[in-house]
């Protein structure tokens, strides 16, 4: 199987450093495109999408590998060998990709250099006292159960939401678009892998240098949860961005740009 077709591998440049981008949940390479500019003439940059998402090849969608996080970090994994790379990677992930970047890393840790972890969870269920995710199991069941029965409606619903608190405005419109462009039935299964996922026991496994990027107002991963990224991924800087919202690459790329060429900066 063509690999670069399957995940509609894209790049930008031919040199320097590689920036491997990965989309979150329900949505697609597109997302980056007000933070790839700014490292146009510095880096090498690979785009793709998780077959199931964006342009992908949906026929390769199969719902048992799809399941788990693992298959989405084997697509990620898949794409670095299509493209011959061993070693310096520079992961950049939003959300769930976040968790499925630090699942490579872990799998292949020579591959990797840094991640640069844009809102993430580990998981978004509360487990209390220890951890709030935010979710109660039967909010995110609720959650599911409207993709079942109006698909559209839930991702009407899910955009404004991830976006920020109002709810309303660019960030909004094209998360809602992006959800409701995706294809049902891979977006359901991706869904209940994410929003069950449980990755919060691999944390200290995880040996690359990260950079928490963590909105101070997000209803998908509150403060808490980058705190407690923070503290069980050795040796991680955590950056609380004074924005709203899951999306901060979207919302406010000047600041997402800022943060990372200041982390990339670091020896």
């Amino acid at each position: 199987m063509n690999i670069i077709e399957r995940n509609n591998v894209q790049q930008l440049g031919d040199r320097g450093p590689v920036l491997l981008y990965a989309h979150g949940f329900g949505c697609n390479q597109d997302m980056w495109r007000f933070v790839t500019p700014a490292f146009a003439a510095t880096h090498r940059q690979i785009l793709f999408d998780y077959v199931g998402s964006g342009r992908s090849d949906l026929s390769a969608f199969e719902p048992r590998r799809y399941a788990s996080l693992d298959g989405y970090a084997q697509d990620l994994l898949e794409v670095c060998d299509a493209l011959g790379l061993t070693e310096g990677v520079i992961f950049v992930g939003h959300s769930v990709s976040c968790s499925i970047g630090m699942l490579a890393s872990i799998a292949r840790p020579g591959l990797f250099q840094r991640l640069v972890l844009v809102g993430p969870s580990p998981c978004f269920l509360n487990h209390p006292p220890g951890y709030l995710g935010g979710f109660e199991r039967e909010d995110l069941e609720g959650l599911l159960a409207l993709m079942d029965q109006n698909y559209m409606g839930w991702a009407q619903y899910l955009g404004p939401v991830v976006a920020g608190p109002a709810g309303t405005g660019e960030v909004a419109t094209l998360l809602t678009s992006s959800f409701c462009s995706t294809d049902p039935k891979a977006a359901k299964v991706f869904a209940r892998a994410t929003f069950f996922a449980d990755n919060r026991a691999d944390l200290p496994r995880v040996t690359r240098p990260a950079l928490i990027l963590q909105s101070r107002s997000d209803t998908l991963a509150p403060v808490g949860v980058g705190e407690y990224l923070h503290r069980h991924l050795k040796g991680s800087h955590l950056r609380v961005l004074d924005v709203a919202g899951d999306c901060a690459h979207l919302s406010h790329p000047d600041l997402v740009v800022e943060a990372m060429q200041d982390f990339l900066a670091r020896t």
